[in-house]
């Protein structure tokens, strides 16, 4: 048996003891940032602070893995979707100055939209994800044919930011980057100024937020992280996007230090009457805000839950996550240039949990790391006997977590093994019967493959376990002028 590091020190990271007597808080938040990034789920820079002040700020790893350039707590990253909180709060002032108002419709905001349905979309819609609006993002072709290419704002929005409603305005939530790339075509509007410049004015210089801005890849940028993607034999340069086409959904890049800036001015009036700015924080459907997300955070112990205020974003190459916490004026901001957004939930819940004298969970490796390994070496039957092996073996020696196997299923049907990502899959379902996105994930690799019966089968159970998948629901209605099965059992939104 060859020796393999990283299993290794999965199993010594099993359980991180807090430290005692004089070690302090600080090193307890180092330890645990530390072990993410050896196992190589997090690379970048951290900011924990609270009503105090900062407690760790501290950079991991490489800004640059081809130069071997260190990040360091001044490193710019992409911030993808925590852009729309700035973004949010643009309009908000806009309407402080009484040149918008919340309840106008698209179609007075931007008289070009097209009027059937701009006339029934508000700003409100369009700020907390009511607006039925498709997301370009989920287009099947987005990312393969469209994202290398610039476009300008009026063009862009013609072109992606005007299909026809897939619900009423109001009635359903469903996260839309195309509402928020309208947005930003608003604010130029509103202001007469570029969404980039309109966000330095109003925000970053009145904050003191010198290393923050939009994001252009032509600008020589000191201090800028590449983006990675982590790949079964190492890391790889994530794939070029233009910058053009995030916008205000996603487009501007910031520090730790200046979003630690931004944090405390969210707890004073500098930007905006409270009156307004709170609105920002009252949850709507799903809780999600103007630009923010309410959610509660479950911290280590299982038991402990904190009212959180915040967002995560990912793009090509970076993730990002802040999770404010009011209560104690807490907050965590992680930046990452890995593409590791799958692991900033659990890792700010671990660091939460250790200002809040709560041993923090050790990470775990994930068992798609593990079985990555040779999955591109043996049948994929080795595999998945590999994984049975190892789950009933040691169960806990790593994340068996479903959105493991889905990830490595989803690996191999990029990689043109459609047949075996089935197999994949398959194993994930019958792992996690109850998890409806699993049967998601099987149904697009039979539709790959050319099952359309089985695709339907599986769309179908997947909508059955959740009625909010929108993405089963309309494959499911692409299908259905084919459908020689039984009918849905859940109505398709």
């Amino acid at each position: 048996m060859t020796w393999n590091p990283l299993r290794a020190l999965a199993v010594a990271l099993l359980f991180i003891p807090i430290a005692a007597g004089a070690a302090t808080r600080q090193q307890e938040l180092d330890t645990l940032l530390t072990k993410y990034h050896q196992l190589r789920q997090f690379n970048g820079t951290a900011l924990i602070a609270n009503e105090k002040g900062v407690i760790l700020k501290k950079a991991y790893g490489q800004a640059n893995f081809e130069w071997n350039v260190p990040n360091t707590p001044d490193t710019k990253f992409r911030l993808a979707s925590v852009t729309k909180q700035f973004t949010a709060m643009v309009i908000l002032q806009l309407v402080a100055e009484g040149k918008l108002k919340l309840d106008d419709t698209l179609v007075s905001a931007l008289p070009d939209y097209r009027k059937d349905t701009g006339a029934r979309i508000t700003l409100t819609h369009l700020l907390n994800h009511t607006s039925g609006i498709p997301n370009y993002t989920n287009a099947p072709d987005f990312f393969a044919k469209v994202s290398r290419n610039p476009y300008a704002v009026a063009d862009f929005v013609k072109q992606f930011a005007s299909g026809d409603l897939e619900f009423e305005p109001g009635s359903k939530y469903a996260y839309s980057n195309s509402g928020y790339f309208l947005l930003g075509a608003i604010i130029e509007r509103a202001t007469g100024k570029t969404y980039a410049q309109a966000v330095q004015e109003r925000i970053f210089t009145p904050l003191g937020m010198k290393d923050s801005g939009y994001d252009v890849t032509a600008t020589v940028l000191p201090k800028r992280a590449s983006g990675y993607e982590l790949v079964p034999d190492g890391y790889v340069n994530a794939s070029y996007l233009d910058m053009s086409l995030p916008y205000a959904a996603g487009s501007l890049y910031s520090t730790v230090e200046d979003l630690y800036r931004w944090d405390r001015a969210l707890y004073e009036n500098k930007l905006l009457p409270e009156a307004l700015k709170q609105k920002m924080f009252t949850p709507g459907l799903e809780n999600y805000g103007f630009g923010l997300s309410m959610d509660p955070l479950t911290l280590s112990d299982g038991k402990t839950v904190l009212a959180t205020i915040g967002h995560s974003g990912g793009i090509n190459g970076f993730s990002s996550r802040i999770y404010r916490v009011p209560v104690g004026r807490e907050v965590v901001i992680l930046l990452d240039n890995t593409s590791r957004g799958d692991k900033l939930k659990e890792l700010s819940a671990g660091l939460l949990s250790v200002l809040h004298g709560i041993p923090p969970k050790a990470p775990r490796l994930g068992i798609r790391e593990m079985l990555s390994q040779t999955v591109n070496q043996e049948p994929v039957a080795k595999t998945v006997a590999r994984y049975r092996e190892l789950k009933a073996t040691k169960p806990d020696a790593y994340d068996f977590s479903d959105d493991q196997l889905n990830s490595l299923g989803y690996q191999l049907l990029r990689t043109g093994r459609a047949a075996d990502s089935v197999e994949i899959f398959k194993l994930n379902v019958e792992m996690f019967p109850k998890v409806g996105n699993g049967y998601d994930s099987l149904a697009e690799a039979y539709l790959t493959v050319g099952d359309k019966e089985q695709a339907r089968v599986n769309y179908r159970k997947a909508l059955e376990l959740d009625p909010k998948n929108t993405n089963a629901a309309d494959a499911l209605q692409k299908l259905g002028a084919q459908q020689s099965g039984p009918p849905a059992t859940k109505a398709v939104p």
